[in-house]
């Protein structure tokens, strides 16, 4: 191939694109409008790095069974720089209860279902300094992407490069093929805007929000047992929660909230108050009780949390423009909270190389990579933008004192009936816990495992015992939002419509 390749923005997604890029021969140039990281330790990129352009850079990352399962078999020896780094593996035997570990047998799919787990500012500098080392790659930190260099006399704009400014002096760089890794706050769908074309773009809101607090282990005390005790991550019906563990003694507990709890959300602004709230909670409390853990950071929000389907083909079949492909969050979108972005950005990438390296015309990449875009990824955003919407619904009843389980049409009721069996089989059926875990980790489409007979008999017959006892399943033990609401009611008459 050997083509010169522009790569904006050097997060997660935009390391990808480079190892994945420059593994075909390209020579590939990353644009980075951040600094470095510094040098040191993970604790100095954790607490020095300032990172202004990943908006979710100090919240819970995990790398999941398809992103995971990539990097192992293409780049060996970058998983070894994360276990050297102090990053975790948690397979799918950690993750199995006592209950579930009688029952296990080893399957050749249980090597595919393993997390790496770290913070991501970890996960980051390894994979900066690996990138780095790359022959082919050159990243050029401290630069402002401020625009697209165009040949624009033609019937499609032609991208040649991208316009710069670092340091407070403006330059040009041509590229045959620019691609746009800047994830959410891309600023390309404005620049494309200024040469007339238009991208439609599907946006729906996820109505949560979620806030992130650190901790670290007091000295000598050891990690609770993932399977000792409640459930450390889990859900209250109005609140979810959970506790991502990370390296050194480092972890973060997350509390994702409706955007309609307002007094809930003033409270958690608090560290104080997010502590008071979560140690309500037995999973969280055997992980953050005061002679267990102390707090390395404040409690600090994520909002305005949207999935988003970006096209970059309209109706007729034209490209917006040739020579230009979005990638990973700039291109597609899920509610973080489901932990999808950094696979789909590694899977994006990869479709994104090996179509470079089949397809010479411009034209014809565009159409096909929105085609392939469409093909592997639509099944997991479907999926979330469904998860999402049932999510809203229960969040809703709950606010409104009415019964979250209730449907109002008979295929509701039958999708939420298969949901709930669905989650109360996989505590208590490994063959269904398997199948699930395929579909979490993006290893298959959504709903796949639904196709072995075994799996369907067994869901049936959690169907047939009734939802309700299904729907308990789904919830851990905590206080009632009443309560919580209580714990909370100091502050009251103080609080008032927060933004995250």
């Amino acid at each position: 191939m050997g083509q010169h390749i522009a790569v904006v923005g050097a997060g997660i997604c935009g390391m990808c694109v480079a190892l994945a890029l420059a593994e075909q021969g390209n020579r590939v140039t990353v644009f980075e409008r951040d600094i470095p990281p510094p040098d040191g330790d993970a604790d100095k990129a954790f607490f020095e790095w300032k990172r202004r352009g990943a908006a979710q850079f100090r919240h819970p990352h995990a790398f999941l069974g398809l992103m995971c399962g990539i990097l192992q078999d293409k780049y060996p020896d970058l998983v070894e720089e994360f276990w050297q780094a102090g990053a975790r593996k948690i397979s799918f035997v950690d993750m199995l209860p006592p209950k579930l570990l009688q029952q296990y047998s080893p399957h050749p799919v249980d090597e595919r279902l393993w997390l790496l787990m770290c913070r991501r500012a970890t996960m980051e500098t390894v994979m900066r300094r690996y990138v780095e080392r790359q022959p082919d790659i050159e990243i050029l930190n401290s630069t402002i992407v401020t625009g697209l260099k165009v040949d624009s006399g033609n019937e499609i704009p032609i991208i040649t490069g991208l316009k710069l400014s670092r340091r407070g002096e403006n330059s040009e760089f041509d590229a045959e093929v620019v691609v746009d890794a800047s994830g959410r706050t891309s600023k390309f769908k404005d620049w494309l805007a200024e040469l007339g074309t238009v991208t439609q773009d599907e946006k729906e809101d996820s109505e949560i929000v979620y806030y992130t607090r650190h901790f670290k282990l007091l000295p000598g005390v050891t990690e609770p047992s993932r399977h000792g005790g409640e459930r450390s991550a889990g859900d209250l019906g109005y609140m979810k929660f959970g506790v991502f563990p990370g390296e050194g003694g480092h972890f973060a507990v997350i509390i994702c909230l409706p955007v309609g709890e307002q007094h809930l959300r003033q409270a958690v602004k608090s560290g104080d108050k997010f502590d008071a709230i979560a140690r309500t909670i037995p999973g969280l409390n055997r992980w953050i009780a005061a002679d267990v853990a102390v707090a390395t950071t404040n409690s600090f929000g994520f909002a305005d949390i949207h999935s988003a389907w970006m096209h970059f083909v309209d109706d007729r079949g034209q490209p917006v423009a040739l020579n230009f492909f979005a990638v990973g969050d700039a291109a597609v979108r899920t509610n973080p909270l489901y932990g999808r972005g950094c696979s789909i950005g590694i899977k994006h990438a990869h479709l994104l190389s090996d179509l470079l390296g089949e397809i010479e015309d411009p034209k014809r990449r565009a159409i096909e990579f929105e085609a392939r875009t469409e093909l592997e990824l639509r099944p997991f955003y479907k999926a979330s933008l469904n998860e999402d919407r049932r999510g809203i619904s229960r969040a809703k009843a709950i606010i409104e004192g009415e019964n979250p389980n209730k449907s109002h049409s008979f295929r509701k009721w039958l999708s939420s009936s298969v949901g709930d069996a669905i989650g109360a089989a996989a505590r208590e059926q490994i063959h269904v816990l398997r199948g699930a875990m395929q579909t979490f980790n993006l290893l298959e489409k959504p709903g796949e495992f639904l196709k072995d007979w075994r799996v369907r008999l067994t869901i049936l017959r959690y169907m047939l015992r009734g939802r309700k006892r299904n729907a308990q399943v789904r919830l851990q033990p905590g206080p009632s939002r009443s309560e919580m609401l209580q714990l909370i009611k100091p502050d009251e008459g103080n609080a008032s419509p927060c933004r995250a």
